[in-house]
């Protein structure tokens, strides 16, 4: 092996509905009965993946297309205890992820309610602590996602959830989904507020279509540690000195930008991502979902590289910053970063 693909990663960004692999995926709607829309294994990994030459509309598009049905798929606490466990075994294992924090939304897989929210929960904490005695090498934590498609009172629910189950292993929350006219981020600030009183870490999707005004909201009002994406900022230099200073990291994700066409090619990419570099912002690498996209950390990694977009030692500066931003508490109790 080279010494890349040893080298210890972490990976902050990504979420269940896009992380699991399609293998895995048509045995579990099987084993449940779920009636899929094609019968063919080889279509259905086409229907929930993309090849390089595929791209989206945009995150809407991304997200009606794939998600529905993924998420459809790992809604019982069976499917999402196996879901989890295979994601963190099968980081370690294809591109030696030692420390990973996964996100889901509880309330997109309780089947508008007829399964129960703390049983849903309870099995992904079980799936990621069967995966860390397996692997006894990787630390790991949860995310739970609000959603832009909720109401303040149902992101509430959820939010209590998280804060519940935060001494088992939920160590964050994060807000996902794509632009809404009916969502409003400052309705939704208290909740970050509760949030970060009851220690939880906070990561914000905002600024990854261009919506620089929520983003500057975002970054100014709620204070979050990471924001999800963040490319808006690229085009504000006042922004980008606000998030230096306040040590906001980015969660960027390469292709998964190219793929939902809010980056339109890579010399855009690249522009964005050396405005960052330069401008003193700190940023990780991520995939969003790694087998949704085919691709791995070490794929993004070689990606930037064979491209010209950042170095060797700027990938270990981004590495490295990413286990220091981390929510996990390292697992020999000391303190991490966040406080």
């Amino acid at each position: 092996m080279s010494q890349r693909t040893t080298t210890p990663r972490a990976e902050l960004h990504t979420h269940l509905g896009a992380a699991v692999d399609p293998v895995i995926m048509w045995t579990i709607a099987h084993r449940q009965g779920i009636r899929l829309p094609v019968k063919d294994y080889w279509d259905f990994e086409e229907l929930i993946t993309m090849g390089a030459n595929e791209k989206n509309k945009g995150v809407d598009d991304m997200d009606k297309k794939y998600y529905h049905l993924t998420e459809l798929i790992q809604s019982s606490p069976e499917a999402i205890e196996e879901a989890v466990h295979s994601v963190i075994g099968g980081g370690y294992r294809k591109c030696n992820l030692v420390l990973q924090e996964l996100r889901f939304s509880p309330m997109k897989r309780n089947r508008t309610g007829e399964r129960d929210l703390d049983f849903i929960i309870l099995a992904a904490l079980w799936g990621m602590r069967r995966a860390m005695v397996e692997y006894p090498q990787v630390n790991a934590g949860l995310l739970i996602a609000l959603d832009r498609s909720f109401t303040p009172a149902q992101n509430a629910i959820t939010l209590e959830k998280a804060i519940k189950y935060a001494s088992d292993g939920i160590v964050g929350i994060d807000l996902c989904g794509p632009d809404r006219d009916t969502f409003s981020m400052k309705d939704h600030t208290p909740l970050f507020a509760r949030a970060r009183k009851a220690g939880l870490g906070l990561t914000i999707h905002s600024g990854e279509t261009g919506n620089l005004e929520e983003l500057r909201y975002v970054v100014r009002h709620i204070k979050p540690e990471r924001i999800g994406h963040g490319l808006a900022a690229a085009s504000d230099s006042k922004l980008m000195k606000e998030m230096v200073k306040q040590g906001t990291v980015l969660e960027l994700c390469p292709t998964s930008n190219l793929r939902n066409s809010v980056v339109k090619d890579v010399e855009t990419l690249r522009t964005i991502i050396r405005t960052f570099i330069d401008s003193g912002v700190r940023i990780t690498i991520n995939t969003d979902g790694p087998e949704m996209y085919r691709t791995s950390v070490l794929k993004e990694e070689e990606f930037l590289l064979a491209n010209d977009i950042m170095s060797e030692k700027e990938l270990a500066q981004a590495t490295k910053w990413a286990f220091e931003a981390a929510f996990v508490k390292p697992k020999d109790g000391t303190k991490g970063k966040r406080k």
